[in-house]
């Protein structure tokens, strides 16, 4: 029984999303959670931001499992509904982003900017294993399977 990688964007998109997961777990815990330690900021909002960042590390994680396996599967249809799933909510993440930080402080989109173009880059190549269009099996073929 040999194992065969049958979509390789599945395959790189899940590696991103891994990718994705540990670092911003890392920035998380290195950069941004830290400064929820200032005396202003309530226990109660500090434990929200908290789940809230480790809900998207965990995310990232399981997006990323997923595109993996599902880069294994031979049967593209069984797997195609998942992705166009994940897809929409990674678009839905990317106009929260945006429109939060718009409506925020517009001048800090640019912050955005690495992030935006993250998800952008990972929908595309989501999207790109969506539209592999499957092999034709020839009759003779078809009977060895």
């Amino acid at each position: 029984m040999s194992i065969k990688v049958s979509n390789f964007y599945y395959l790189i998109a899940g590696i991103f999303a891994v990718l994705f997961a540990v670092t911003h777990a890392w920035n998380g815990q290195s950069a941004v959670l830290p400064e929820l330690q200032v005396g202003a900021i309530t226990m109660g909002t500090r434990t929200v931001f908290m789940y809230v960042w480790h809900i998207i590390t965990a995310e990232n994680l399981v997006f990323g499992v997923m595109f993996i396996w599902m880069s294994f599967q031979s049967d593209r249809a069984k797997v195609q509904f998942a992705a166009w799933m994940i897809v929409s909510l990674l678009i839905v993440r990317l106009m929260v982003i945006l429109s939060v930080t718009a409506f925020q402080d517009a001048s800090s989109l640019t912050d955005t900017l690495i992030d935006s173009i993250a998800i952008v880059i990972y929908v595309a190549f989501i999207i790109l294993g969506i539209r592999i269009k499957p092999k034709k099996v020839g009759k003779s073929e078809a009977t060895f399977q």
